[in-house]
């Protein structure tokens, strides 16, 4: 059994960015307020795209996919600064900056889908 929501190409994308956020996580030694702030913000976006494609409005579901997309905002300002801080490799930063774009690209449109005109 499963739920529409896990079919999403985008909510795939998501899971797989949080678990690499979170591999991040375990493997450096971060502020535990990082540690919060990131691991509850990468988490963000595959919930809120789960619990928007739940909801029946479209202006629902555009809510829920706006925010999934400021939280991909949250950790790539988190990642920002982890890479001016040295804290992680450029590789690192780079492979995970390209997967937030997808994610932040993908999120766009799905919202101006859902935009009435």
């Amino acid at each position: 059994m499963s739920f529409d929501f896990q079919n999403l190409e985008v909510y795939k994308k998501a899971k797989t960015f949080h678990i690499n956020c979170k591999h991040l996580i375990e493997t450096n030694k971060l502020p535990s307020y990082t540690n919060n702030q990131f691991g509850r913000a990468s988490l963000s976006i595959a919930l809120n795209i789960a619990e928007g494609a739940g909801k029946f409005s479209k202006p629902d579901r555009r809510n829920f996919y706006i925010t999934a997309r400021a939280s991909v905002y949250e950790c790539v300002a988190i990642i920002d600064i982890l890479h001016d801080e040295h804290i992680i490799s450029n590789e690192i930063f780079n492979d995970l900056l390209r997967m937030a774009d997808e994610l932040s690209r993908i999120l766009y449109a799905m919202i101006k889908n859902l935009t009435s005109t």
